[in-house]
């Protein structure tokens, strides 16, 4: 398969094209930055483009037959609300309906557990645990609005054009490992508490980008990746007791097991975190 990945250059981005290129896949690795020095390996491609441009991505996708949407800014803070959530919807509705009209049907997107509103808030809302996709939104800031944004954009367009195969995928803490602070923040317990002290390692969210491109199902689908136990040593009913008494349990969260519960994935998409 001939696979786009916008955000090529980025830690994400760079995991998912060397795992195309080694399980066959030509790439077009494509980025807003150009690249200090170009590559010149077989099966690899790289398009400078801004993704809020809609018809230079369209032409960087022209001949692909499947796409990774990764480019996003992937926080709030460095930048005015507005760059950051206008930037992240834009550059998702472009990379979709480009899509949509060049015929590409297979796509993955990035999202984020912020979706649902998480780290960035004053202090998260849950209704229960462990989280599943069926949890509703309570996102207070852009860049978590604007991951909200691209999955509903998802749902329109995989509406209109229904042999589209859409993944948005939420990641979590990308780089991550048990036992470990949180690796974005590991001086704020808050931080920590209020992202429900989870991680995904980088590999296997290449993984879960290129397994999403071979699923086989139609329509939109969103899916929590992320590791399936906690970064802490503490019992995580411990942790669910001291930092959030009210919510309710609602499955398995014994020992250091996570708070995101990860079921659709293995069953949409065939991953589970750690390969066997």
């Amino acid at each position: 398969m001939r696979i786009a990945i916008t955000g090529g250059n980025g830690t994400v981005g760079r995991a998912v094209v060397e795992l195309a290129l080694k399980q066959g896949h030509s790439v077009v690795s494509i980025d807003r930055a150009a690249l200090e020095q170009p590559e010149n390996r077989p099966n690899l491609d790289f398009v400078q483009a801004e993704i809020t441009r809609y018809e230079e991505l369209e032409e960087a996708l022209r001949g692909c037959e499947g796409l990774v949407h990764l480019a996003a800014y992937p926080s709030p803070g460095k930048l005015p609300d507005y760059v950051i959530h206008n930037n992240n919807v834009v550059g998702s509705y472009n990379a979709l309906s480009a899509a949509a009209h060049l015929g590409i049907t297979k796509v993955c997107q990035a999202s984020s557990v912020n979706a649902i509103g998480a780290v960035y808030s004053r202090w998260p809302h849950y209704d229960y645990f462990p989280l599943d996709e069926q949890h509703p939104t309570y996102n207070e800031d852009p860049y978590s609005l604007s991951k909200w944004i691209c999955e509903q954009q998802a749902d329109s367009i995989a509406r209109r054009y229904e042999d589209m195969t859409i993944s948005s995928l939420r990641f979590h803490g990308v780089g991550g490992k048990p036992g470990t602070p949180h690796p974005f923040n590991p001086l704020s317990e808050n931080y920590r508490a209020k992202d429900l002290w989870g991680f995904t390692r980088l590999e296997a969210v290449a993984r879960a980008a290129l397994l999403a491109l071979s699923a086989d199902f139609k329509g939109h689908e969103v899916f929590f990746i992320v590791a399936p136990v906690t970064t802490m040593s503490q019992l995580s009913l411990e942790l669910k007791q001291e930092y959030y008494p009210d919510v309710p349990v609602q499955g398995d969260l014994s020992g250091n097991r996570g708070f995101f519960n990860c079921n659709k994935a293995e069953r949409l998409l065939g991953w589970k975190h750690d390969e066997a």
